[in-house]
């Protein structure tokens, strides 16, 4: 029992550091100069964009594109900026971690 207690802890403990982990790719990619977790910025918050796409099964390559080449339409007349500095293995990280947000 105890062993399971001790994996189940390091299990959330490595869950919660690829959440910070992804937390401190998007500030490091300046993704949240437009963004934030919670609320809207001048881009949508990230929880309500993780709201949209649930159940979404093509959302994670739509976001991670989308992070990439940037894109408008959908959250207001403001367009999203390009990013060619986030590779495509850092586009998709950030997906994930966006909708993972509750």
């Amino acid at each position: 029992m105890k062993r399971i207690l001790v994996a189940v802890a390091a299990i959330a403990a490595l869950a919660s550091n690829a959440a910070l982990a992804s937390e401190q790719l998007a500030k490091e990619k300046n993704c949240l100069a437009c963004h934030a977790i919670d609320n809207k910025v001048v881009g949508p918050g990230y929880k309500e964009v993780a709201a949209k796409y649930k159940g979404d099964k093509s959302a994670e390559a739509k976001l991670a594109t989308k992070i990439q080449k940037g894109g408008g339409g959908v959250w207001g007349q403001i367009p999203m900026p390009a990013n060619p500095q986030v590779s495509d293995a850092e586009a998709k990280k950030l997906a994930q971690w966006i909708l993972s947000l509750k």
